[in-house]
């Protein structure tokens, strides 16, 4: 892909039907824990793109099977009841966050030494409470120090630390996790649990999780908990304050999504967000398929927040699709446990008739890139008035947008966020459009496709016409 793209205005209001790939995050967690179990587990609908690729890659080369079928969108892992084949390696996991602290946990469970590192932002992405955790599991983690550094595969420096936190790269020394009892802040990233409830089955003791602080991003450990249950393992806890889990081993269940050792993995929720928001923007319907509201992943709560905008959101067996009737309203709310939406709410907001207050995203600063900044800095460069807050942004109407290039910050989400601008004014062209290959490697051919599909005018009322083309 060209290092820019253009976004071109669709000038009517939309009428279309899409698919969007495997989720990312039942993708990773479904890799790691059919590593852990015992035999063959074939995953479907399986996310291909870089972070998962980089996943993937690391468990071949910790000797794992991995076999890759990109065309069927199946991956099919052999899984070692717990053990880890090569007792060294070393692994480098781009900028791909769940890979980086899933990992991290995982290789405790090991028998050897390995080296976890990445991109230059991975180095900037804090690990260091989970580092903490593990250690007080019994584990032997630690930064690369200057005097680890020798010729290897990996170019590798030492580890940074960014406001007092460890960053990769970082050295695993496992003889197995001791286990025990552990606390860890919930408030940084939700990973760092969900990568300790996830190989605590494994620990040679009962693993007990105590947070010292809240939780963000709930449902993604909800999301945690419920593929851990799908693979026969059921976690113990006291609200989001204290986790218990047992020493046992995953094993596939007879449920809906699995049968004769296949896990089916849903639709991305959060790849969504973006198809359920083009017609607050533009006006008119879009229906998602493949997707429904009884999805196991948080970011699907996004229909929530788009219906107290003023969508329609219209539920099927096996769909979901979204109407903007008119206008839509600006909203004060918190987005701490949907984080991951929030530029998508960005997004839309310039385009609602009143102020729109994110709050709850301060988490959001130590992702690909610091979200809530790079967010500001972009619609400003639109010309949209917005306040920046440490935990979020006040985005306000705007009824004349400035022609301008958008920085991605190497980050796919402020790409496919931005892009939706465009679908409603001209002048939107994104820079590094290339960065989407992390989670939705076709994602602005799927885009371009809203377009081309036909629409029937009589379906929509004047008003609704009158309110597409408003900015054109």
């Amino acid at each position: 892909m060209n290092s820019s793209l253009k976004i071109n205005p669709i000038q009517h209001p939309l009428n279309a039907t899409v698919r969007v790939p495997g989720s990312k995050s039942l993708t990773n967690r479904a890799l790691l824990i059919a590593s852990l179990a015992n035999g063959t587990t074939r995953l479907t609908n399986a996310l291909f793109s870089d972070d998962s690729r980089y996943f993937a890659k690391a468990l071949q080369t910790l000797g794992f099977n991995v076999q890759l079928d990109e065309a069927s969108r199946e991956m099919t892992v052999t899984g070692l009841g717990g053990k880890i084949p090569a007792q060294q390696a070393e692994l480098f996991i781009g900028n791909a966050g769940t890979a980086a602290r899933f990992l991290s946990a995982f290789l405790t469970l090991g028998n050897g030494e390995y080296i976890l590192d990445g991109e230059p932002r991975m180095r900037e992405r804090p690990i260091g409470d989970l580092v903490e955790a593990l250690k007080q599991l019994g584990c032997n983690i630690q930064p690369v120090l200057p005097k680890d550094n020798r010729p290897l595969t990996i170019d590798h420096r030492p580890s940074s630390v960014v406001n007092g936190q460890i960053c990769p790269p970082v050295k695993i020394r496992a003889n197995g996790l001791p286990g025990g009892k552990t606390t860890i802040a919930g408030d940084i990233s939700s990973q760092f649990l969900s990568a300790l409830l996830m190989v605590a089955p494994y620990a040679q003791n009962p693993i007990e999780i105590t947070l010292s602080t809240d939780l963000n991003s709930k449902p993604y450990v909800d999301m945690t908990i419920a593929i851990m249950k799908d693979f026969g393992v059921e976690v113990e806890r006291d609200n989001y304050r204290f986790f218990t889990v047992p020493l046992t081993r995953y094993k596939l269940q007879d449920t809906k999504l699995v049968s004769r050792n296949l896990y089916t993995v849903e639709s991305d929720a959060s790849a969504a967000s973006y198809f359920f928001a083009a017609p607050a923007i533009c006006g008119g319907t879009v229906k998602v398929e493949n997707i429904s509201r009884k999805s196991v992943q948080g970011d699907i709560a996004f229909l929530d927040v788009l219906t107290k905008m003023g969508c329609i959101v219209t539920e099927a067996e096996n769909s979901i699709t979204v109407h903007r009737p008119s206008s839509i309203v600006g909203l004060d709310i918190d987005m701490s446990d949907i984080p991951d939406t929030a530029q998508t709410l960005a997004a839309i907001a310039p385009f609602a008739d009143s102020p729109t207050r994110i709050r709850g995203i301060a988490s959001a600063r130590v992702k690909e890139t610091d979200r809530v900044h790079a967010t500001c800095t972009e619609l400003k460069r639109l010309g949209v008035q917005v306040e920046e807050h440490e935990d979020g942004m006040t985005i306000f109407p705007c009824q004349t947008f400035k022609p301008a290039n958008i920085q991605t910050y190497n980050d796919h989400r402020m790409a496919m966020a931005f892009s939706l601008v465009g679908l409603r004014f001209e002048g939107v062209t994104i820079e590094n459009p290339s960065c989407v290959s992390k989670t939705f490697p076709n994602y602005f051919d799927v885009l371009g496709d809203l377009s081309k599909q036909v629409i029937n005018p009589s379906c929509y009322l004047p008003q609704e016409i009158e309110a597409a083309s408003q900015y054109k």
